[in-house]
């Protein structure tokens, strides 16, 4: 049944929303709506145009037989800095602070609208580059895990420090916890990561990298390639981290645990995800 204009560009546009890196044949449209292929290509520039005004995304058109269009979300820089600052702010609340300069985020990363804007933000920083899965380390980067790998449409998949018996069989390495340089063990199912698999690590705290170092060396073992790494906040840590080549969406550079105070910056995401 044919349907007015206003109704296409609605459908249209949910559709792609919940289809992110998805090709879409424009057939495909055309028969859903009973319309030509000019008209459908005419409501696809009009969304191709809000969706860049509004900063939504992109929307890419690729030609040929085979083509289509297919919607790449990402974050304008200004709702970028916006987010983070206001995260800096909810960061820097006094009741945070943990012992061993910790900082309580489960309630924020329980939040779906922070979660939603997390993923986003992961997501736009690596736009131009192949990623086939996205790795975190059980528990608290589960939800920032699965944000990113929706917004990228790609699996994520948990390490574990436990070996779990539905996990079948798992390669484990031996790692050194960068803050209290003890060693200990992580392992992933032999069945989460095919061989030269590019792989995205996301996390939600850091701070000697110790955990993160050993996410890169399971990557190692399954003979798969280490894209990025991107965690929620960093804190100050003495002595050399065990990585240094990372993004921080936020930055805990001060911690005062007699005064119970906690100072919060932005962390580098934003010199690393918008380039001038």
């Amino acid at each position: 049944m044919k349907i007015r204009r206003s109704e296409r560009l609605i459908d249209i546009t949910h559709y792609l929303l919940e289809r992110p890196h998805t090709l879409i044949p424009l057939t495909f449209f055309a028969k859903r709506y009973e319309s030509a292929k000019s008209s459908i290509s005419e409501d696809l520039g009009i969304v191709r145009r809000t969706f860049a005004t509004r900063g939504t995304g992109i929307l890419e058109t690729v030609p040929g037989a085979a083509g289509g269009v297919r919607f790449i979300p990402t974050i304008n820089e200004e709702e970028a800095k916006q987010f983070i600052t206001e995260m800096t702010a909810r960061l820097a609340e006094q009741s945070r602070l943990l012992p061993g300069g910790y900082v309580y985020l489960s309630d924020l990363l329980g939040q779906p609208e922070v979660l939603r804007q997390v993923g986003r933000l992961i997501a736009t920083q690596y736009v131009d580059q192949k990623i086939d899965a996205v790795m975190t380390v059980a528990t608290k980067g589960v939800p920032i895990a699965q944000s990113v790998s929706m917004y990228l449409n790609v699996p994520f998949v948990i390490v574990r420090r436990d070996s779990k018996i539905t996990e079948g069989s798992t390669v484990s390495v031996n790692y050194v916890s960068g803050s209290s340089e003890r060693v200990e063990k992580m392992e992933l199912s032999k069945r989460s990561l095919p061989r030269g698999a590019r792989v995205l690590v996301v996390d939600d705290f850091m701070k000697g990298g110790g955990t993160v170092n050993g996410m890169r060396s399971l990557i190692t073992e399954f003979e798969a390639e280490l894209v990025g790494i991107t965690v929620f906040a960093e804190s100050t840590f003495d002595g050399p981290r065990a990585i240094d080549d990372y993004t921080a969406l936020l930055s805990v550079d001060k911690v005062n645990s007699q005064s119970d105070t906690i100072h919060v910056k932005a962390g580098n995401y934003l010199q690393r995800a918008f380039k001038h």
